[in-house]
């Protein structure tokens, strides 16, 4: 028993002396790693009789736990004192100046997307958003988009796995779903704009890229008309292009407007590029069928669509040639902006 208070001594004695993290580690291996002194002893209670080997044992187990006691108390002890050593000699000056690091930029299509948003903010229209994965009635059935339309074919359209109940996936090639989903849960007049990315199967090359940005506006109430269309549009493209843009309406077909147009717009900077006219976006005055399908009353309600691409549109005002640019995320060419 003697023995056992003289090694209790002993170890606390050395777990209280040592001066450092690494000098407790080599304590805690002689008094308690396997081949420890304190460990040896525990080995050696099988050559004791029971009664003996009961008491004795009681006893070391005692010691163990103690002289563990010990090694943890002051290994928090030395750490703390190890961290106080650290932050005084790693104090950081607080006047001196900053390092430098970069400014960031907003994209300039995220620009445009900001100021297009601006602009339809002070005519009244609020930004409705939807998700980027279409089911075929929401992209197609309900915008009146035949089932033999171009778009509507491998060629054209991401097609995902059918839901669970066998309705075709998309990966929405407008915006327009969005028009759809907001008009089923709001009654007229809407004033809404849709910005977003979509999705077509083109060739990445200058001009086209399989993703791009789209907006597209939506006013509905009674009593509009295509010269509210044209005076919208007018507007809106003379306050992104400029005052001297010049713009015109051709017919065209949009299964989901009737009348509709395509518009083209002349300013110097297509004249610079050796052109007349240039193409800019599609409207119309949205089909009767479409009203139908959310549950609109045709006869009771008017309303426009319009849509164009938004690089275009930052491609005009920078002057850039390549859409691929915008994507690439070179920090020379996103730094001018």
């Amino acid at each position: 028993m003697q023995q056992l208070d003289d090694v209790r001594e002993k170890w606390l004695a050395a777990a209280a002396a040592a001066a450092s993290l690494e000098e407790l580690e080599q304590v805690r291996i002689e008094a308690l790693g396997k081949k420890g002194e304190i460990s040896r002893l525990m080995k050696a209670l099988g050559g004791l009789g029971a009664e003996e080997r009961r008491e004795a044992g009681q006893r070391l187990n005692a010691l163990k736990e103690a002289v563990g006691l010990a090694i943890e108390t002051r290994k928090r002890s030395l750490g703390e004192a190890a961290l106080d050593a650290r932050l005084a000699a790693e104090r950081v000056d607080v006047t001196l100046p900053p390092r430098p690091e970069p400014e960031g930029r907003i994209h300039p299509v995220s620009q445009t997307i900001d100021e297009i948003v601006a602009i339809f903010g002070e005519m009244g229209f609020s930004v409705a958003e939807g998700p980027d994965i279409e089911d075929d009635f929401h992209n197609f059935t309900a915008l009146n988009i035949p089932p033999a339309h171009p778009a509507r074919q491998m060629h054209d359209t991401f097609y995902l796995s059918e839901r669970v109940d066998g309705a075709p996936l998309v990966l929405r090639t407008h915006t327009s779903p969005v028009q759809v989903r907001h008009m089923q849960k709001h009654p007229p007049p809407i004033r809404i704009i849709v910005p977003g990315r979509v999705y077509r199967r083109d060739n990445a090359d200058a001009t086209h890229n399989p993703t791009f940005q789209q907006i597209e506006g939506l006013y509905v109430d009674k009593h509009v008309t295509v010269g509210d269309l044209k005076g919208t549009v007018e507007f809106v493209f003379k306050e992104l292009l400029g005052e001297e843009v010049k713009l015109r309406f051709r017919p065209h077909y949009f299964s989901y407007t009737e009348p509709s147009f395509e518009i083209d717009f002349s300013s110097p900077m297509v004249r610079k590029m050796g052109k007349r006219w240039l193409e800019l976006a599609g409207c119309g005055m949205v089909h009767p069928q479409v009203f139908k399908n959310v549950g609109y009353d045709p006869e009771l309600w008017s309303g426009w669509a319009f849509g164009f691409g938004i690089e275009r549109i930052a491609m005009l005002r920078y002057e850039i040639n390549d859409i691929r640019l915008f994507y690439e995320n070179d920090t020379r060419f996103l730094k001018q902006f």
